[in-house]
């Protein structure tokens, strides 16, 4: 079941009309937790088992960090909790991708084996349930946070639907809390919280399904070599497509929470206004960057080992990210190249002043730090490492090109659009929607929302899933 389907258009009055029974708490938490599993299950109903595995080992394990004053037991409680989570997404999701990459080792070696690929359906979202399960038990061994009292309200923070396969991924420490209480939606919050969902449908129906997707995949889907015009097209339809697509489920996500009552962080903030690649993983994918630093990069030991380590923690926190995203070696070379530039920042860091950053420095930094995140993005489209190496060489200007135009009069359109969502974020970098919408008369926003409500009505596009479903 995705956001965008007829399905959840009724599944969700249903979950508002459940939710705001007059009941006790407790049976609707229960109720958002019975909801939130039939929401999971619409997609694969024996998967749902997961989730299970997930919440019990964890409560339990985190129940033992609670009572245990021995570190060597709680080491070995939390040493269970990462196998254990660990464990389901090696076998659910890197299982193929190992035993791909065994059989190319034997035969480099000169032995001539064959290896059956285990055929595996992957979970949806489970790289988020299962990073929000393992964050919990790893912020209770870390004494960061109180063990959770309700297995009610544990279950509800791992199965709550809106976050569930495709984040944000929300701490314990922040969704628990609301649990306590009694969740209702104020006027404000329901009503923002419908506009929100609204606008994150137009991101990916209209944007990212209608007018992008169609145009990357002239590039990531043929196995043509393009001249550099078009190369620099699809790869920045690409980055338009990904963003509108995942920021507009993160939109759907937080307005359906806050339309329940509850509050999500933000996940996105503009990432392609940013200025340098630390700004930029400020920016996008907020709950995993911010995971990848307080989990892995703080537990590699930081920038606190000297500069060497440094750099190669920033390395190889960035390629596990990289392989976080899919079991595939050209996701692994995204999160290396995105590694190299984080290394390549802090090195050219000293040679720039903070004098020298006026408007037009800035300007030309946010340029150079969206073609480089472009660049990396043909990595995470394109289908293998080969493929993705193909197309870069059509994105510079040095080397041989391809002649084979791939858009033609579709090209300045289009063109118009992506420039019009950069100028976008760009005027929106140091602000929110929010605030911006509390300057609009309220006929402004009203003529708005009618027309981004009659374009996804009208749109013709493909019903695509959420590109982050697959992770």
């Amino acid at each position: 079941m995705t956001f965008n389907s007829l399905l959840f258009m009724l599944f969700l009055p249903l979950v508002l009309a459940v939710h705001y029974l007059p009941l006790p708490w407790t049976l609707r938490k229960v109720n958002l937790i019975g909801l939130s599993y039939l929401f999971y299950a619409a997609w694969h109903p024996p998967y749902v088992v997961l989730l299970w595995v997930c919440t019990v080992v964890d409560w339990f394990i985190a129940k033992g960090l609670a009572r245990s004053t021995s570190l060597r037991e709680r080491r070995a409680m939390l040493a269970a909790s990462i196998a254990v989570n660990l464990g389901i997404l090696v076998v659910f999701k890197y299982a193929g991708m190992l035993v791909e990459s065994a059989g190319r080792l034997a035969r480099f070696a000169g032995l001539h084996v064959q290896f059956a690929a285990p055929d595996i359906l992957l979970p949806i979202g489970i790289s988020f349930f299962v990073f929000m399960s393992l964050s919990y038990t790893i912020d209770l061994y870390r004494g960061h946070t109180e063990p959770c009292k309700s297995f009610t309200d544990y279950a509800l923070f791992i199965t709550f639907f809106p976050h569930l396969v495709s984040g944000p991924i929300v701490r314990a420490s922040h969704f628990l809390p609301q649990c306590e209480a009694p969740r209702k939606a104020t006027g404000h919050q329901f009503g923002w919280g419908a506009v929100l969902i609204l606008c994150g449908l137009f991101q990916k129906v209209v944007l990212a399904d209608q007018f992008m997707a169609p145009m990357a995949a002239k590039l990531f889907d043929k196995p043509v070599v393009p001249d550099m015009l078009s190369a620099w097209i699809g790869a920045m339809a690409f980055s338009i497509q990904i963003l509108a697509d995942f920021s507009g489920y993160t939109m759907c996500a937080v307005g359906i929470a806050l339309m329940l009552g509850f509050e999500f962080p933000d996940n996105f903030r503009y990432p392609y206004a940013a200025i340098g690649f630390s700004d930029f993983w400020r920016r996008w994918h907020i709950s995993l960057s911010s995971w990848l630093r307080d989990y892995l990069y703080i537990g590699l030991g930081g920038n606190r080992r000297g500069t060497v380590r440094t750099y190669g923690n920033l390395m190889l926190t960035m390629l596990l990210g990289g392989l976080w995203h899919g079991a595939a070696w050209h996701f692994v070379a995204w999160g290396g190249l995105h590694g190299a530039y984080l290394v390549l920042e802090r090195l050219l860091r000293p040679l720039f002043p903070s004098r020298w950053k006026n408007a037009a420095t800035r300007l030309i930094a946010a340029v150079a730090t969206y073609a480089c995140v472009c660049v990396a993005w043909v990595f995470f489209r394109a289908s293998s490492v080969a493929s993705a190496v193909t197309i870069c060489r059509s994105l510079s200007p040095i080397g041989p090109m391809g002649s084979i135009r791939l858009f033609g009069k579709d090209s300045i359109p289009l063109l118009g659009v992506i420039l019009s969502a950069l100028l976008f974020q760009w005027l929106m970098r140091n602000t929110s929607l929010e605030a911006v919408a509390r300057r609009v008369p309220w006929w402004g926003r009203a003529v708005l929302m009618a027309a981004m409500m009659a374009a996804i009505v009208m749109s013709p596009g493909e019903d695509r899933a959420f590109i982050y479903f697959a992770f």
